[in-house]
């Protein structure tokens, strides 16, 4: 502390240059906070599936369906222990930028396979005595302000057109904050009640969960073959496999983001670097009489380290709180549009880490340069 005086006033010493620097910081931060986010969102999937679970889909591919006759075939294979299905229903609330994701449920057994979303009892029996119930996520109810007993139209697109008549009688939450509180959900009664007789008895994919996930290989293998070589043959995934196979749909984004942020702070480094060793070489006969009066090489190498870390301190904290502040924002407007955005602690932590080591390396060459500047050679430059 006692080298603070020093330090400052050479921070201060061109202030639009400290501040563009800074700013540099604060620039990369919040992107490498926003990057982080939105990779942690598509990834999300995966991290929370459940060990014991499996997705079983239409081997040609997820938007074909399944018969509804496999389920209990699959129930005999030895260490399944309960199965639940689902149909997308790609539905219209008022406008087509309201998407959400909508789900055709089996009531009878998706608490069960799903037991982190959480519904109060009173409201699940509600909706067991519905057949239009429904019930909606946390963040798609606050999103449209909907509440318990609205009567909610959800146009369809899959199935003859027209308007399907809904009533909310539950919301539900999930345990952990990266949850997925979008969806909505209805009876698989009601959903063949409306449906094509051509297209009943037909679901979207089943997810089942195991005794044992370290059975789950066997049992994967064990429901493709009861059904190769049949009209509508199966492909078993892990849900963390089925989350990551859904997510390369969009591209390769961890690669992108990768990229990206790598390109970011490397720029940021060379930014960095030049300033310092501009500012360095603008104060070489300072630094020479620092020396002369007893300034030891390392004391003028830590002045040149402090001020770069302290810039690199001052730009991320103004980039994380920048990214806690905007994250939040753009979850609300996002959602339904992409998976839910949860901005984490250690995101913020690992961005200022990663701010620290840049200011760290960026001031390092120039102060090794000023450590080793002889005392002589320095004040003959003036």
């Amino acid at each position: 502390m006692k080298f603070a005086n020093i330090i400052f006033a050479n921070l201060l010493r061109k202030k639009v240059r400290l501040l563009l620097t800074i700013g540099s910081f604060a620039v990369a931060l919040f992107l490498f906070v926003f990057l982080a986010v939105v990779r942690d969102a598509f990834n999300r999937g995966a991290d929370v599936a459940g060990a014991d679970r499996l997705v079983i889909i239409n081997r040609t591919s997820i938007i074909n369906t399944i018969p509804l006759s496999y389920r209990d075939k699959i129930l005999r294979i030895p260490g399944v222990k309960v199965i639940t299905h689902d149909n997308w229903f790609g539905g219209i609330y008022k406008d087509e930028k309201n998407f959400f994701p909508q789900f055709v449920i089996d009531p009878d057994n998706q608490r069960e396979v799903f037991p982190e979303l959480i519904v109060s009892p009173d409201q699940w029996d509600a909706f067991l005595k519905d057949r239009q119930g429904a019930i909606a996520g946390a963040k798609t109810a606050e999103r449209f302000g909907w509440k318990i007993g609205d009567r909610i139209p959800i146009k369809t697109t899959l199935y003859g057109g027209g308007a399907w008549e809904f009533n909310l009688v539950g919301i539900y939450h999930g345990k952990r904050p990266q949850d997925d509180e979008t969806q909505f959900w209805f009876q698989w009664d009601y959903f063949q009640e409306k449906l094509d007789p051509n297209l009943k008895g037909q679901v979207g994919w089943y997810t089942l969960r195991v005794n044992n996930p370290d059975d789950s290989p066997r049992i994967a293998k064990a429901i493709d073959d009861e059904f190769a070589n049949s009209p509508y043959e199966t492909k078993t995934q892990t849900e963390s496999a089925f989350a990551a196979s859904w997510v390369k749909q969009f591209g390769n984004i961890r690669f992108l983001i990768v990229s990206i942020g790598t390109v970011v702070f490397f720029t940021l480094l060379l930014v960095t670097g030049n300033t310092m060793a501009i500012s360095v070489r603008e104060r070489t006969s300072e630094l020479a009489v620092f020396k002369a009066i007893g300034y030891s090489d390392r004391a003028v190498l830590f002045f040149v380290l402090a001020e770069s870390i302290s810039i690199a301190i001052i730009g991320g904290m103004l980039g994380v709180f920048g990214a806690a502040l905007v994250v939040p924002v753009m979850s609300k407007a996002l959602s339904g549009l992409l998976p839910s955005i949860v901005l984490a602690p250690s995101m913020l932590v690992s961005g200022m880490i990663l701010a620290v080591v840049v200011g760290l390396a960026s001031g390092l060459l120039p102060g090794l340069g000023a450590m080793r500047l002889r005392v002589v050679n320095a004040l003959r430059r003036v």
